[in-house]
C-alpha cells in the first residue's frame, strides 16, 4: 500500500510540473530564516485578473483590521500557475497562501504540501454548513482533515440569443421547460435543431436541410469535454441519473463504461452528425461558446457562471439564459464546482496566512467579492451580494442560482490520479467527437485502464 501512495504521489508530481517534485513532501523552510518583513506579509496567490480587483479590496480592509500585516497578491495565468506553483513548492519559495482548484487537490494533499486548516488556531473554526451546500465537503481529505476554505462556486446554463429564439419562435418559457432523452433527444433536440439554420436558410428540422454547410449552429461547442464535460455533457449525464464513481468523493471506480453514461455521450455527440452541434473542429482558445454566440456562429451555449459578465458584454447581442434541461431522472443537474484558499504546509508566514485565510472565508470578504459581480462567492451573504450586483446591471441569475436552491447539483469528482485520468479521457472524448469512434469501444478500453490504476491501491 506504501508503495502504491509513492507512486502515486509520483504520477501526481510529474503532472504538477516535473519529476523534481519528488522532493515537495520532504522540503522545510530554514530554522530562524524568517524575515522581519516576511513576518508582516502574506504572499497570496491566484489565477483569474478579472477578480484580481476585488481581492487587492479585501486586502485593503484585512489590512486596516490587522495592523502591521499587509497582503501581498501576485496573479498568474491559468495556463502557468500550477507550473509556476510547483517550482515555487520545490525551491521553497511558494506563497502562504493560494487559490486552489478542486481537481488539483488531490495531489496536492498526496504530496504533503498543505497545511490542515482544522488545526489552525484561525482557520480551526470554518464548517461546512457556513457554505452553500456541498462546497466544504469538497475539500475533506481521505484523512479528515481540511485543507481548502471555499470561496466561490459555479453552475451551468443556457446562454442564448434573444434575437434568434425570437424569430424562430422559441420562447424564454420553451427554453427553460426543455426536457432531453438519449432516444430521440426530446424537446431539447428539437429545440436546436430548429435553431439550427443552413447556408440557404433552412432550419435543421425543415425538408431539405443541408448539414454540411450550416450558417447557425443550434449549440456551440465547447471542446469534448476532459474527464469532467463540466460545461458540455455533465448536464446530460448527470439528468440521466450517472455518478462519476463510487462514491460522492474519494471513489476508487469510475463509471465511464456504464451504459447509461454511454448512452447518453452517444447521443449528445451525435448532434454533431446531424449537424445541430457545432464540429469539434470550431473549438480554438480564441473561438469559445462566448465567441461563437457573439458571431452568429450559434444560437445556444452551454457555460458557467463565470462567463456571466463576458456574454453580457457581447456587443451587439441580447443574451438571455436558461435552465439546463430536464434528463431521463426527471430533473434537471448541473455541476456545481467551487474554489478555495489553501495555505502551504511550509508557509513563511504562518500566523498571517491563518488571519488571512480566515477572512478570506469570512462574509466580510464574500461580500466584497460579490460586488464586483465575476463569480459567485462561497456564503451566503456574498452570494446574495453576488446576484443584486448582477440585477442592479439589469443581468437575471436564476439559471445559476436556482439549481443550488432546488438541490440539483452534483460535484466535481474528487479522487486520486487525476491528472492521470484526464490524460487518459481527452483523447478518447475528442476521438469520439471528432472522429465518430466507437462509444462503447473507446470507453471501455479507457474506463478499463483508468480503474487499473486505482486497482493497484488494493493490491
Amino acid at each position: 500500500m506504501a508503495t502504491a501512495r509513492k507512486l502515486r504521489a509520483l504520477r501526481g508530481a510529474v503532472a504538477l510540473g516535473g519529476a523534481a517534485a519528488l522532493t515537495l513532501s520532504a522540503g522545510c523552510a530554514p530554522q530562524g530564516s524568517t524575515s522581519v518583513s516576511a513576518q508582516r506579509t502574506v504572499s497570496y496567490w491566484l489565477w483569474d485578473a478579472n477578480q484580481l480587483p476585488a481581492y487587492q479590496g479585501c486586502a485593503r480592509d484585512f489590512e486596516k483590521k490587522n495592523p502591521g500585516l499587509n497582503v501581498k497578491i501576485t496573479q498568474v495565468g491559468w495556463d502557468d500557475y500550477w507550473t509556476k506553483l510547483t517550482a515555487a513548492f520545490i525551491a521553497d519559495t511558494a506563497p502562504d497562501v493560494f487559490t486552489d482548484h478542486v481537481s488539483k487537490f488531490a495531489q496536492l494533499a498526496d504530496l504533503g504540501v498543505l497545511a490542515p486548516l482544522d488545526e489552525l488556531p484561525a482557520t480551526k473554526g470554518i464548517k461546512n454548513a457556513d457554505y452553500q451546500p456541498g462546497l466544504g465537503a469538497s475539500w475533506i481529505g481521505q484523512d479528515g482533515h481540511r485543507y481548502g476554505a471555499p470561496k466561490d462556486w459555479d453552475t451551468v446554463a443556457l446562454f442564448y440569443n434573444k434575437k434568434m429564439t425570437k424569430a424562430a419562435g422559441v420562447s424564454a418559457e420553451d427554453l427553460n421547460s426543455l426536457a432531453w432523452n438519449p432516444k430521440d433527444g426530446g424537446t431539447f433536440e428539437k429545440t436546436i435543431a430548429h435553431l439550427t439554420v443552413d447556408r440557404n436558410g433552412i432550419r435543421g428540422d425543415e425538408p431539405g436541410f443541408d448539414k454540411h454547410h450550416v450558417r447557425t449552429y443550434g449549440l456551440a461547442t465547447n471542446d469534448a469535454g476532459h474527464a469532467d464535460g463540466q460545461t458540455q455533457w455533465s448536464p446530460f449525464t448527470g439528468s440521466a441519473g450517472w455518478h462519476y464513481t463510487n462514491k460522492r468523493q474519494w471513489g476508487d471506480h469510475y463509471n465511464y463504461d456504464q451504459p447509461v453514461f454511454k448512452n447518453a455521450i452517444r447521443w449528445y455527440f451525435g448532434l454533431a452528425k446531424k449537424g445541430y452541434l457545432a464540429p469539434f473542429t470550431d473549438f480554438s482558445e480564441s473561438n469559445g461558446p462566448e465567441v461563437q454566440l457573439g458571431s452568429g456562429r450559434a444560437a445556444i451555449a452551454m457555460h458557467g457562471s463565470w462567463m456571466i459578465s463576458t456574454f453580457a458584454g457581447l456587443k451587439g447581442i441580447d443574451v438571455g439564459t436558461a435552465l439546463t434541461p430536464v434528463g431521463p431522472s426527471g430533473h434537471r443537474a448541473t455541476m456545481m464546482n467551487g474554489l478555495a484558499d489553501s495555505i502551504s504546509k511550509h508557509a513563511k508566514n504562518k500566523e498571517g496566512a491563518e488571519k488571512w485565510v480566515a477572512y478570506l472565508a469570512s462574509s466580510a470578504c464574500q461580500k466584497t467579492v460579490g460586488e464586483h459581480r465575476i463569480v459567485f462567492p462561497a456564503t451566503k451573504a456574498g452570494t446574495a451580494a453576488a446576484v443584486a450586483a448582477y440585477k442592479k446591471e439589469g443581468i437575471d441569475t436564476t439559471a445559476f442560482t436556482k439549481p443550488v436552491a432546488d438541490r440539483t447539483t452534483f460535484p466535481f469528482p474528487v479522487t486520486d490520479y487525476a491528472a492521470d485520468i484526464d490524460a487518459l479521457m481527452s483523447p478518447a472524448m475528442q476521438d469520439i467527437y471528432a472522429n465518430g469512434v466507437s462509444v462503447s469501444g473507446v470507453l471501455d478500453r479507457t474506463n478499463e485502464q483508468i480503474n487499473f490504476l486505482f486497482d493497484q491501491d488494493h493490491s
